[in-house]
């Protein structure tokens, strides 16, 4: 690895293109798994951004449902409460996860446009106090001498690139400028709506009604091994270590709910 010292200020065009060859040649190797996933999700950060969010709205779309679903099965209740409180807590659960969603993405956006409107208030107040932590970060960063009076004097000649790196360097926010908060909440609640029919389906497909108790957890298997699986599209996880790993967790509150729904039946008589 090339140390600080010997990097050039500069690299021609030819240097540039060797060097994008070797990185692709070393994203390609087994032990680089994790950085190439990275590297492919970050330049594919305008396509995918909601990716994320069907992701997770997924996996508890359907971790939720199957509870429902196994603590309605344990207590021994009858397929229409079991489509009827599946589909209350679908509907209520996917709004309230899309609501959260919205309302968190429009927060982020309301204090970063607050901190830049500080920012820009204090340059045009107090530019000395600005300036000199201006020179601070560059300090920081390894600037001395004339260096830093030169990032100082460009930096501070155009004034939105002097928030920038306040907004960056002393407040540690990156702003996101194609953030869409109504966007990420509908790709959360459709995501949980889809996943979160999954345990219910046996219970509306007459072909299989009268074993739905035993299609819904399979079904709800598969749907939470794909929901995993997937989230390795934002993950460095491998995605059969993905999948496995969701499957264990949301087979683990399916019998949690299922021993609840049970035992609560034995104590109480539920009947319905």
């Amino acid at each position: 690895m090339p140390q600080v010292d010997d990097l050039k200020l500069q690299y021609s065009k030819e240097e540039i293109e060797k060097a994008l060859e070797r990185k692709r040649l070393k994203l390609k190797l087994p032990e680089a798994y994790g950085h190439k996933k990275l590297e492919d999700i970050h330049h594919g950060d305008q396509t995918g951004r909601y990716v994320s969010d069907f992701v997770y709205g997924a996996n508890d779309g359907i971790i939720t449902t199957f509870a429902v679903v196994t603590g309605a099965i344990g207590a021994s209740l009858s397929p229409l409460v079991i489509i009827i409180l599946g589909f209350a807590n679908l509907l209520a659960d996917g709004f309230s996860m899309a609501a959260s969603s919205f309302l968190s993405k429009r927060s982020d956006l309301d204090y970063q446009k607050g901190q830049r409107q500080k920012e820009e208030w204090e340059i045009e107040n107090f530019p000395e106090v600005e300036v000199d932590e201006t020179r601070e970060i560059f300090k920081n960063m390894g600037f001395s001498g004339k260096t830093i009076d030169d990032a100082v004097e460009v930096t501070i000649g155009v004034k939105k690139r002097w928030i920038d790196l306040m907004m960056i360097h002393e407040l540690g926010i990156i702003e996101d400028q194609n953030n869409v908060p109504w966007k990420h909440s509908l790709a959360t609640f459709f995501a949980f709506i889809i996943a979160g029919l999954a345990p219910l389906l046996p219970f509306i497909i007459p072909s299989i009604l009268n074993n739905a108790v035993y299609f819904s957890p399979l079904f709800a298997g598969v749907t939470l091994f794909t929901a995993g699986a997937l989230r390795t599209l934002v993950s460095p996880k491998k995605w059969l270590f993905g999948g496995l790993e969701m499957l264990a967790v949301g087979s683990i509150a399916g019998l949690v709910a299922f021993g609840v729904g049970y035992l609560l039946k034995q104590l109480f008589g539920v009947v319905a």
